[in-house]
């Protein structure tokens, strides 16, 4: 009996199934390929595991990071069981590992994503590393991808930065120490100063004022005279220190009434004042009242002399 041939029809349908699954089969084949391809070029080695922690793949810069420490298995190391090779490595340590404590909580829910940031130094450089291990998303079994990037650069960057606010922290604390002991220095020279200045016009009117007064009291002439208006003058530029920091008075003193205040300040009386500058004592007295209402000193209570004498210091 003759074979029947099958119906066009059901032929049709045939070819039509077949190109269909060929066509998926394709792209399958191309995801796989693109998948292959991207993580590839990632700089970070990459592993998937499985739901035991068995490697099912790795990429290539795990292979070449593998291959070039020469670590002591197969620089794929596909289908060996990473978490067992964490736990023998921390063994070797006398410890228990932690990556392997973070994956196996991945792999339980209890962890979303477990990182780490560790050192792996080499005999020839320092090295740090960042691990990252999280679930693949999407359906079918189990996945876990466990990564490690190189941070180095960025360890040895935060190094530098910490050494260096380090090293200016310091330059600043040695900066400030100066700056306190020149302080101190200044502290003490203008204390020093002040106290000279006090002498040479204290010993100005206890020595030397009363002598001049007395001397012009006599009434000399000639060549005399004039001396004695030249020794005047230049003991008064002795003082001019304090009649300088007294003329940078917000209130503007004149010239006659900076006299008054100085001699004021060295404890002359009045009538002594009158006689030193041949003032009456009416003039002296407007004077001083002139001086209470420029210092602002208000209170009849204020000793003019003190108050004058505290401006310097």
């Amino acid at each position: 009996m003759a074979k029947l041939s099958p119906r066009p029809a059901a032929l049709k349908s045939r070819r039509k199934k077949a190109k269909s699954q060929y066509s998926k089969d394709l792209l399958m084949q191309n995801d796989n390929l693109l998948a292959r391809t991207i993580l590839d070029s990632l700089s970070a080695h990459v592993a998937i595991l499985d739901e035991n922690g068995f490697i099912l793949e790795t990429n290539r810069a795990w292979k070449r990071f593998a291959h070039q420490n020469q670590l002591r298995m197969r620089p794929e190391t596909k289908n060996l069981n990473y978490l067992e090779i964490c736990d023998s490595a921390a063994a070797e340590e006398g410890g228990e590992s932690n990556v392997a404590k973070g994956i196996r909580d991945v792999i339980a829910g209890g962890l979303e994503e477990f990182v780490l940031d560790y050192p792996c130094h080499s005999p020839d450089e320092q090295r740090w590393f960042y691990m990252r291990v999280t679930r693949a998303r999407g359906p079918g079994p189990m996945r876990i991808v466990v990564s490690h990037e190189n941070i180095t650069a960025l360890r040895q960057t935060e190094n530098w930065l910490r050494d260096s606010k380090e090293a200016l922290h310091q330059e600043k604390k040695k900066l400030e120490e100066a700056n306190t002991a020149l302080k101190v220095l200044l502290q003490r020279t203008e204390a020093h100063r002040q106290d000279m200045e006090a002498d040479v016009i204290d010993n100005l009117h206890r020595l030397i004022r009363p002598v001049l007064a007395r001397l012009t009291k006599m009434k000399l002439q000639g060549p005399a005279q004039a001396l004695i208006a030249s020794l005047d003058k230049r003991l008064a530029e002795l003082t001019r220190p304090f009649l300088r920091r007294l003329s940078t008075l917000e209130s503007v003193l004149t010239p006659q009434e900076i006299e008054v205040a100085s001699l004021i300040r060295e404890g002359l009386s009045t009538k002594e004042i009158a006689a030193q500058l041949h003032l009456e004592i009416t003039t002296v007295n407007f004077h001083r009242r002139n001086l209470r209402k420029k210092l602002s000193l208000s209170n009849t209570a204020t000793n003019l002399q003190s108050f004058l004498m505290n401006l310097t210091q």
